[in-house]
């Protein structure tokens, strides 16, 4: 398509007249990352000077932009730059650096894949390929066939609205395969799979390339289906992407608590409030109104220390959002992240008796939480209703308890997955059931994929198998997600240095940088968050 004389600057203009001499197609001749010959191919750019570039004369097509490192780049952001790139008459596009890591497999260090530190660990996959989340994430925004619609109900009617990116193909040459689905629940057996309940394929529309049109897959959705997944297939038969529409994401219907005939009960010392409730024990403090300890018939489950809020922002950031010029040291921060410390003085813990069902109640005053309140029913199972009310700017906000990371062995969920997400990074996941074993990679030195540890999205219930017993949480928030710890920077730690966060409910997560650009030049999605008021949210909790 193009000649390439050298990269990134360093060209030879000496050679410049002597492609079209050798080439009959006389194709164009670019300087990566210089202006020549009517194309514009700066690398690396931000946001804001991406546009701007796109409203010079000449074509603009960064020959690298997003440049990746470990889980940074690449996928985040790419959403906001290829809306951007995609409307723009001056732009044709762009190169991601790069396609894979560039290691080399040391013999003298018994197989390790050297990547020279940060230097050659770029790539949307691992040395040997293996796919990290922002492949995902490309595979989805860069797809030539889009579905619009961005949710569906009992009511749909089979048409989807559906954009044909494609240059030259008519939609009619891809094929599009449904299945309705059930999925299994939290309190399910651990292998339990979604069952396919009705299932077809279609022919595409008569959609011609660089137009709109309706999809109709011809079906109603059923009573008992609890989702619609919806892929796309190329011509060549490779599938473009597989979206997935819940159409009854809480399983609502079965997913009540269910009580049995004997009440908990309670009993109080100087110091604590403990809860019994179908072999089922629960401590709460008096002190500071957090829940302590849990056992599940005399076995101890080291879930405590919570709910409390945790709210971070970017440690170079004034209190207004913006880099802060009053600190010297601030460039060395935005890698960092600082917490906001919670004031919140704890009042008093309140016990009442509704029908079968015993609720303690924490309330606090002049501080970030507000309210923690306990639902525990005769079987055992724990729901939560907090409050708490922060105003200002953040990027990582919610509630968190600890539980120690050692302890865990795997966890299952029904939500958004494989892959973590960050707030630039929502793209790329599917909603429907994974499960995956503790890991703890070395992002650039070991490429174990997906990751276990991160902020996950659109989780209705997750199961977290510990050494201990089963850790299960069912979110009834919606928008909320869930931190399973904080995701590991490589030794170098050139993107992010997160604070410890456990097993949290988050409103706000962090979004990511790339190697060259901190998150704030990375396009709108990687902005922190200005929030004002109160935040709620209910939690079950059942531990098994």
């Amino acid at each position: 398509i193009w000649w390439s004389n050298g990269n990134e600057k360093g060209w030879n203009t000496e050679l410049d007249g002597e492609f079209h001499k050798y080439d009959p197609q006389k194709r164009p001749v670019i300087h990566p990352q210089g202006n020549f010959s009517g194309f514009e191919t700066m690398h690396y750019r931000s946001y804001g000077e991406s546009q701007n570039y796109m409203r010079l004369p000449e074509i603009f097509m960064p020959t690298e932009f997003l440049h990746g490192l470990y889980d940074g780049g690449h996928g985040a952001g790419l959403y906001d730059y290829w809306e951007m790139m995609r409307k723009h008459p001056r732009c044709i596009g762009g190169f991601l650096w790069v396609l894979a890591d560039e290691g080399v497999k040391r013999v003298d260090m018994d197989g390790f894949i050297d990547n020279q530190g940060n230097f050659g660990a770029d790539g949307i996959v691992g040395p040997h390929h293996e796919k990290e989340g922002s492949y995902y994430t490309i595979k989805q925004l860069w797809s030539p066939v889009q579905i619009i619609n961005t949710s569906i109900d009992k009511q749909f009617d089979g048409k989807f609205s559906v954009e044909n990116r494609y240059d030259y193909l008519n939609l009619n040459t891809c094929r599009f395969l449904w299945k309705q689905v059930k999925f299994p629940l939290a309190t399910d057996a651990s292998n339990a799979a979604v069952q396919v309940l009705k299932e077809g394929e279609v022919q595409g529309s008569d959609v011609v390339a660089h137009s709109a049109g309706i999809l109709d897959i011809k079906t109603n959705i059923l009573p008992n289906a609890d989702a619609l997944f919806l892929t796309a297939i190329d011509p060549y038969g490779h599938e473009l992407w597989r979206w997935t529409f819940p159409v009854n994401k809480l399983n609502q219907q079965t997913e009540q608590l269910s009580p049995l005939s004997s009440r908990p009960t309670y009993t109080e010392t100087e110091n604590d409030l403990t809860v019994k409730a179908n072999k089922r024990t629960f401590i709460f403090s008096k002190k500071d109104g957090q829940l302590k300890g849990v056992s599940v018939d005399n076995r101890k489950i080291n879930f405590a220390n919570g709910p409390r809020f945790i709210g971070v922002r970017r440690a170079d950031r004034s209190l207004d959002q913006f880099y802060n010029h009053d600190d010297e040291k601030a460039k060395e921060k935005d890698r960092t992240y600082s917490e906001f410390p919670d004031a919140a003085v704890f009042t008093k813990l309140d016990v009442k008796q509704d029908g079968g069902d015993l609720i303690v109640t924490a309330n606090y005053k002049l501080g970030n939480l507000d309210k923690a309140q306990w639902t525990i029913n005769p079987s055992g199972d724990l729901a939560l209703d907090y409050t708490y009310n922060f105003s200002g700017v953040v990027d990582l906000m919610g509630i968190r308890f600890d539980y120690p990371e050692d302890q865990v062995i795997s966890k299952r969920w029904l939500g958004a997955g494989p892959y973590r997400v960050w707030q630039n990074r929502i793209h790329g996941t599917q909603y429907d059931i994974w499960e995956n074993d503790y890991n703890d990679p070395i992002p650039g030195e070991t490429f174990t994929y997906p990751e276990f540890k991160g902020y996950f999205g659109n989780v209705s219930w997750m199961n977290i198998q510990t050494k201990e017993g089963t850790i299960s949480l069912t979110n009834e928030t919606p928008d909320t997600y869930i931190g399973v710890y904080q995701p590991r920077d490589g030794r170098d730690r050139l993107l992010y240095t997160l604070p410890e966060s456990g097993i949290s409910v988050l409103n706000v997560i962090p979004p990511v940088r790339n190697k060259v650009n901190s998150t704030d030049l990375c396009g709108p999605s990687s902005q922190p968050k200005w929030v004002n008021g109160p935040q709620t949210g209910r939690v079950i909790f059942r531990f098994m």
